[in-house]
């Protein structure tokens, strides 16, 4: 497993395990606990983790959920 992202955004998190499970991507996302332990501050962020193999759709999705946080490409520019 690789990692795809690291992020304490609980919107991106949930959007984007939703959406490579959707897509037939195995998703783990680690240091769960060790982020909620910590409060979820800024020094311990999660990792999302994929197959090798998926990384290169995992990260198209990944910028698909950056356009839109954005707005790029919606017409919110």
């Amino acid at each position: 497993m690789v990692e795809l992202t690291r992020t304490n955004d609980l919107v991106l998190l949930s959007w984007l395990t939703a959406r490579l499970a959707r897509e037939n991507i195995k998703v783990i996302v680690l240091d769960i606990h060790a982020s909620v332990i910590e409060g979820s501050i800024i020094a311990i962020q999660r990792r999302v983790m994929v197959d090798d193999g998926d990384l290169s759709r995992a990260k198209q999705l990944l910028d698909q959920a950056e356009a839109i946080e954005t707005g790029e490409g919606y017409g919110f520019d």
